[in-house]
């Protein structure tokens, strides 16, 4: 437990790093793999290039400063951050080497307002908020290896069809090199693609949602190749559309993931937005299969980049309705008359849709301003915050926050 005087040094450090946080996570990176470049084998890369991991761990600092007094607040950050950490691989050992720089980042960025009392106090607070991590990653990489099916760290799968769903998007269906069962997973979750690049010194870890529905022999991935192959998030997607084949290897880790279907009974509303489609479409088969209520928006350029149309039309069920939005739609579009509405999900467009049920679950995924936009139109038809649940392709970001 922390002492009454390190919580109270640490709130008072709250506003400081409101201002100063995200100087202060990017201070440590750059410190970090400058001493430590084998970890770049772990972080993403991408990420670290666009600035989105740096702007996360500052949230977090901020957030855990902000409850100190209160951590349990924090827990449901901490599970969702810790699937990540064991889907990477990150281990015990890693987290003290994080907390010498971090408070190295604190002393270089504050000078001399980073008082020997504040840092003993973020080191103290640090050394807690770490075991809690810890604690929680190895319940997590016990559950990964002892479920039926499961296994530890890494395990090699081949790639046995690879199928072109759009314009953009390809899946691949994976199945285990060593023909053992594979692990169930919750509709939802994801898994970690680990790749080595020829001519790229560091391994690339990315995470894909699994498309397809759970208890298949098989764990399917479906990826949007990049336009622009240079930019930093493409990397590895556009090096699975374009080098990975049928035949090929694939070292993947259990799959992982707070964002799932809940296994419950009531009504729910699905919507994505691009590659989003990806956790949704495997949410969809599990709630068919269920009998439950459910509602699928999705929305796409138009036709041609619009994924798994045959797919979901031909889950024909009673129990559920569905629904397109193409922003641009071709004329091809216009003619076929698959969308039901030109521009973008907006809310009164939802209201004319949904029957609004006062006890149904909304799941949506997609592009940052499409989650923004759905958000603001849930809130404002009056959807309470505990019957949204969202998932972030890369790190999570405060979507209420980036409404403001």
């Amino acid at each position: 437990m922390l002492s009454t005087n390190t919580i109270t040094t640490i709130k008072s450090t709250v506003p400081v790093l409101e201002v100063h946080g995200t100087e202060i996570t990017k201070r440590f990176y750059n410190m970090l793999f400058k001493n430590h470049p084998a970890l770049l084998n772990i972080f993403n890369h991408a990420n670290q290039k666009q600035g989105r991991q740096q702007e996360a761990l500052a949230n977090a600092v901020y957030a855990a400063a902000k409850h100190i007094d209160q951590l349990e607040a924090i827990l449901p950050v901490v599970k969702q951050v810790a699937h990540k950490h064991r889907s990477l691989g990150v281990k015990p050992e890693h987290y003290p080497i994080v907390g010498e720089y971090l408070l190295k980042a604190i002393k270089d960025v504050l000078k001399d307002d980073a008082t020997d009392e504040i840092l003993q106090a973020w080191e103290e607070a640090y050394g807690v908020i770490a075991n809690v991590f810890i604690e929680v990653e190895n319940e997590m990489y016990e559950e990964a290896a002892k479920q039926p099916g499961g296994w530890d760290e890494e395990r090699n799968f081949v790639v046995d069809r690879k199928e072109q769903e759009s314009e953009v998007i390809t899946s691949f269906y994976l199945k285990p090199v060593d023909g053992k069962p594979i692990a169930s997973f919750k509709s939802g979750q994801y898994i970690s693609v680990k790749l080595e690049i020829p001519d790229d010194e560091f391994t690339h870890i990315r995470q894909y949602s699994l498309s397809d529905a759970p208890d298949k022999s098989y764990y399917r991935i479906s990826v949007k190749k990049e336009k622009n192959p240079s930019k930093p998030d493409g990397i590895v997607s556009n090096y699975l559309h374009d080098h990975v084949n049928i035949g090929d290897t694939l070292s993947i880790t259990a799959p992982a993931g707070d964002f799932y279907l809940e296994d419950e009974s009531t009504p729910i509303v699905l919507l994505s937005g691009g590659v989003g489609i990806t956790p949704m479409l495997s949410m969809l088969k599990s709630s068919v299969l269920q009998d439950r209520k459910t509602t699928f928006i999705h929305a796409s350029l138009n036709g041609s980049v619009h994924a798994f149309q045959e797919e979901v039309s031909s889950l024909n069920h009673p129990s559920l309705e569905y629904f397109v939005c193409y922003e641009s739609p071709t004329q091809e579009d216009h003619n076929n008359r698959i969308f039901h509405k030109e521009g973008f999900v907006d809310r009164e467009w939802l209201s004319e849709t949904l029957s609004l049920e006062p006890n149904t679950h909304y799941y949506f995924c997609g592009p940052l301003q499409f989650m923004k936009a759905v958000k603001e139109a849930l809130i404002k038809l009056g959807v309470e915050e505990n019957q949204m649940h969202y998932e972030f392709f890369g790190p999570a970001v405060a979507l209420q926050q980036s409404m403001e």
